[in-house]
């Protein structure tokens, strides 16, 4: 069945069954949600940021409208979580974007582009796409031109690019992804609908654990 569920509620281990017993990964502890929420902050100062992730089922449905707002442009990928089918592509567009780092000895980059989605390049955009989109704003921002030094650097920081959040106000949607630390999978988890200026609210979705693999 499709369509997507409230959220749970947070730290209620019955909260986090879907409706067929089967566990629902709670997204909000992984850094990609973090990163969400800090990209909302910045590029959406003012709009609600949302408390928990509804849940959405795969099959039949699952890309037609449904509860609380899912449905187009997103649609569920399998295991490769939700993907986007958009109207059009253009190059050339530079979006805004902000980059994040964890750790020290072994950093992990994380950013968060916000601009229209047809700037990824790509019709179909899936985890693939978006993290090849994010890995080569990376590069470019980092990488000075006339600075030889610059590239070893620029590219180190692409290849370690772990958390990517794409956010389009314009049409109210963005998109989440996220590389597995232990199996280097590459998913997204997130679907997210942004409000217009009277609504200013935000709305989360995540796929429901049969169709992405939870992480620990």
């Amino acid at each position: 069945m499709g369509g997507a569920q409230e959220p749970s509620t947070n730290g209620d281990p019955a909260g986090a069954r879907g409706r067929r017993g089967e566990f629902v990964p709670d997204v909000t502890g992984r850094p990609v949600w973090r990163l969400l929420l800090r990209g909302l902050g910045v590029f959406l100062p003012g709009w609600q940021a949302p408390g928990g992730a509804m849940r959405v089922y795969a099959g039949p449905g699952a890309g037609l409208p449904g509860l609380n707002g899912f449905g187009p442009p997103a649609f569920v990928n399998g295991d490769a979580g939700f993907g986007l089918h958009l109207p059009a592509r253009r190059k050339g567009l530079e979006p805004d974007r902000e980059i994040y780092v964890r750790g020290r000895e072994d950093p992990s980059f994380g950013i968060v582009i916000a601009g229209p989605a047809a700037a990824i390049g790509t019709r179909i955009v899936d985890a693939d796409e978006l993290l090849r989109f994010a890995r080569r704003l990376t590069f470019e921002e980092l990488f000075v031109v006339g600075d030889a030094d610059s590239v070893p650097y620029a590219v180190r920081a692409a290849r370690a690019v772990e958390n990517v959040v794409f956010l389009d106000r314009g049409t109210g949607i963005g998109l989440c992804a996220e590389v597995d630390p232990e199996t280097r999978a590459i998913t997204c988890p997130v679907f997210v609908r942004i409000g217009g200026p009277a609504e200013r609210t935000v709305r989360a979705y995540g796929v429901a654990a049969h169709d992405v693999r939870s992480h620990n």
